[in-house]
Order: C-alpha cells, then structure tokens, then sequence
C-alpha cells in the first residue's frame, strides 16, 4: 500500500475512534446524566480556578519546551530558546486543532531541521524528548499508585456509578448480533484475495514502523548515554512541572465540589496521558477522557458530571494554550533568519 495512502487509512481510523467515542459520550450523557445536570454543573465553575489551570499549564508547557532545548543542546544544535518554544507551541496547534495525519511532533521535527544542518540529530531530538515525556509519565503514575495506594490498592467506591446502566447486559442480542456481523465482514475481507493483500502490507508497514521506531530508540539511547545528567534532569525537571499541574487540577475539582483526595489525581491523570499518548485519536480525544471519567467515577465516588466536566475541562485547558500555535504558523514565527544556526550559538 503506498505511504500516502497508509496515512490516510490511519487518519480516517483516528477519525473514527474520535467520532464513535464522541456518540457514545452523548447517549451516556442523554440516558445517564442529563444535559441540563451536566450544564449545571458547567455554570457553578469557578472561572478564577478554570483560568488558573490553563496559566499554570503553560508555565508546564514552556518548561517542556526547555526540555527539548536542552536535548537539543546535547547534540550541540544550538538553536535559540525562544525558537524552541514558538516550535513546541506550533506542534501543540497542530496536535490539538487540526485532523491531520501530521502530527505536531512531525511538525516540530520537519521545521526544526530549518533552523540546523544537523537534520538527523535535530529529528532524533524530538523523538527523544516524546520518548523522555512518555516515561515521565509512567514513572509519575506507577511512583504515586506506590506511594499514596500501597498493597492497599483502590477499591471500587461504596455507591459506584454505573457510566453505562449495564449496557451490555441489557441488550445482549444486539451486542451478539454487531459482533457476528463484524466477524463476518472481516471472515469476507479476508477471503477476498484484494482486500487481503492489502490488509498484508498494510500489517506489513505497520511491522516496518515499529522496526523504524525500535531503531531511532536504540539509536537515542546510544547518543544520549553520553550525557546521563542531561537525561536525569529532564526527567525531574518533567515530573515536578506535571506534579504542579495534578495539583492545579485538584484545586481545580476542589472549586467544583469533588471531594476526591489529591492520591487520586495524582494516580488518574498520568494513566490517561499515558493512554492519551498512544496514536489511536485525534489529540488523544476521547481516549483521555473517557478512562479518566471512569476512574474517578467508579474508584473515587465522583459525581458522572463532575467528572465529565473536571476531564473536559482539561481538553479545553490544552485548546486554549495552543492557540499561540495559529499565530506563530499563520505569520510564519517559526521560521528561521537563516538556514543554519550551529557555527555560533545565538545569545538566548
């Protein structure tokens, strides 16, 4: 299958995942809470708390934009900090507001590369600092469940809130009935010779990419063990800007009215950006929300709509700070003076 058609295949999946959790949302909200409850709850937020959550997030966002730089720096690619921080902001733009199989990594890695000569290294810098990100917020979730849960570990709440009213017990017959026909449009794609040799290659590219990627991996690890501190830091420097950002959204939840304790967030938050960082939506939506909303109703006794709200509240928390993104791509920020900026580091 060529390239550009494998990107548009996982673009219109993406799409899909986006659209099907959106429906599902709506009828959970119409049946089990209410938009009118669900709009009370809107109006009672505290706008104060609302703005200081997206303040202190782009404080987090800039200190993850100093991250990159200092990877950067590491492989002697000395752009300016203020052009590593227009760039992070264009790839927040484009992962967060536009459906496109161009990532805002992608971005971030094919303009950077007009700021250097260095090109692999400049790439392999934003793979890196994802990389160094994602486990940040593994270590973040995995050392709080550790710290604040223990051998204890969470228990449903005494009154846990059904998301769904038993769904799929309800209606048995026609679950039973979609999955049969789903086996059966994919027994049929199968036993068609065209629709399974593409179905063969597009496996087969799939199977290349994750080679690609274990590569550039082994390749950071080589070129990045050099510098161990660098990595230290960014790792710590990464967790303690995620801690203050858990702790805005407690206080955020606490103007709300959820009585959550702050071991929940600490828990829940990392677990869906974890979630959200895997490639299955347009700018993890849906995939954030949804496991965040379960997890706080099911295991920490919240309100279905105090939730739905305190997880939308973060999706628009994310839009609005990226907005700076649009005005840096729309007049051109991102790009540089001149093409190469290595032979002399620039005064930041």
């Amino acid at each position: 299958m060529p390239e550009g058609r494998t990107k548009r295949v996982f673009l219109i999946l993406r799409v899909a995942v986006v659209i099907g959790g959106i429906t599902w949302g709506a009828l959970w909200i119409h049946r089990d809470v209410g938009w009118r409850k669900l709009a009370e709850t809107f109006g009672a937020l505290n706008l104060t708390a609302f703005a200081g959550a997206a303040a202190m997030f782009t404080v987090s966002q800039l200190v993850v934009a100093l991250r990159w730089w200092m990877l950067l720096r590491t492989q002697h690619i000395f752009i300016g900090t203020w052009a590593a921080v227009k760039l992070h902001f264009l790839g927040m733009f484009y992962n967060n507001f536009l459906p496109s199989a161009v990532g805002g990594d992608l971005v971030r890695a094919w303009y950077v590369t007009r700021h250097t000569d260095r090109g692999f290294e400049a790439v392999l810098s934003v793979f890196v600092d994802r990389v160094l990100g994602f486990l940040s917020m593994i270590l973040l979730a995995v050392g709080s469940w550790i710290l604040f849960i223990g051998a204890a570990g969470l228990q449903l709440s005494s009154e846990p809130q059904s998301l769904s009213r038993n769904y799929f017990t309800e209606h048995r017959t026609l679950w039973l009935s979609l999955l049969a026909g789903l086996a059966v449009v994919l027994l049929v794609v199968y036993l068609n010779g065209r629709t399974r040799r593409v179905m063969l290659r597009l496996s087969s590219k799939v199977a290349q990419m994750v080679m690609h990627a274990l590569r550039k991996s082994r390749d950071a690890f080589l070129m990045y063990c050099r510098n161990p501190l660098t990595v230290i830091g960014v790792v710590g420097v990464t967790m303690i800007s995620q801690s203050v950002l858990i702790t805005v959204f407690w206080l955020l939840g606490r103007s709300m009215g959820i009585d959550a304790s702050l071991k929940y967030y600490f828990v829940f938050f990392p677990a869906s950006w974890v979630i959200g960082a895997l490639p299955l939506s347009i700018g993890g939506a849906v995939i954030v929300e949804g496991p965040l909303v379960y997890l706080f109703v099911q295991l920490a006794g919240v309100g279905a709509e105090q939730a739905l709200v305190l997880a939308l509240c973060q999706r628009f928390v994310w839009m609005i700070t990226s907005l700076p993104g649009a005005a840096i791509h729309l007049f051109g920020a991102h790009l540089p003076r001149r093409f190469s900026v290595d032979e002399t580091p620039p005064a930041n």
